[in-house]
């Protein structure tokens, strides 16, 4: 991920306990789906999220594809929801709802959903069902026909496979945090001539926004040329203490209502737990 980072942005990183991955990194050719819905289910998230907030960060970013396919977009609002009462007014941002909103910034209707080779037949299916939830049609999704093993996936091999599948979709989302795609986004885009989205881009995108980051990103992707329309509401202990809107191209400065004013931008990140420090603007 640091690869997509513009100067003066730091990237740190951590990680929490997955009971489907071994000592190595090493798991079963299919995950199975108890630790994946188990995997966002207190204390042990939510502990994570309060000891990152300790820190002055702008942004914690919650890096875990599969989680949001089995609770859906409900359950993954949830999530945010309860993670925020941790987060000591530090926005959260998350990996299917950050692709959610770069889709509709970039115009994406018909979208063409890949995933990891891990992902079964099943979990693949409720991905497709969180992106039709959320409006999309999804004209393709499938795990993509390569070895089971994140250290196996090659650029070439999953470049072959998205072309493969990929048909009449507007825009591509491969998802999986753990599944090495950033490098093939741009030479993709350029063959197919549609936005190729993928998890770890996704937030980086949505979190360099919140943090107030407007340094050019170059190299990944078109989702870096647009910005999202969001609404964000802001509350403690049921009380609402903000609430700002910003559209797609809006000039105006982007900073979440709990960003801390006036100093340095900074995001972390988790499950996979990622770390952005803006030194200047």
């Amino acid at each position: 991920m640091q690869v997509m980072l513009p100067p003066g942005v730091t990237l740190h990183a951590t990680r929490l306990h997955f009971a489907a991955m071994r000592p190595g990194g090493e798991m079963d050719p299919k995950i199975p789906h108890t630790p994946v819905r188990s995997f966002v289910e207190p204390p042990h998230v939510d502990d994570a999220v309060e000891l990152l907030a300790a820190s002055p960060l702008d942004v914690i970013a919650t890096g875990f594809t599969s989680s949001a396919y089995k609770h859906g977009p409900e359950g993954e609002h949830a999530l945010l929801e309860r993670l925020a009462k941790r987060s000591r007014g530090i926005p959260l941002v998350s990996t299917c709802l950050a692709a959610t909103r770069g889709l509709r910034a970039l115009g994406v209707n018909r979208l063409a959903l890949v995933n990891p080779p891990w992902f079964d037949d099943k979990l693949d299916a409720q991905g497709a069902e969180f992106f039709t939830a959320q409006g999309f049609e999804v004209v393709h999704h499938s795990p993509c026909g390569l070895p089971s093993s994140q250290t196996a996936i090659t650029p070439e091999g999953l470049y072959d496979w998205v072309r493969s599948v990929a048909g009449d979709a507007e825009g591509v989302f491969i998802g999986g945090n753990g599944l090495r795609a950033v490098g093939v986004i741009e030479v993709l885009e350029e063959d197919l001539g549609i936005p190729v989205l993928t998890a770890n881009q996704v937030l980086v995108w949505e979190s360099l926004w919140l943090a107030g980051c407007d340094a050019p990103v170059t190299g990944y992707g078109k989702l870096f040329q647009v910005t999202p329309a969001v609404e964000v509401s802001c509350s403690v202990d049921g009380c609402s203490i903000g609430r700002s809107f910003w559209s797609k191209g809006a000039s105006a400065r982007r900073r979440s209502p709990l960003a801390h004013p006036g100093g340095p931008a900074m995001v972390e990140a988790l499950p996979n737990v990622w770390t952005f420090r803006v030194t200047s603007n």
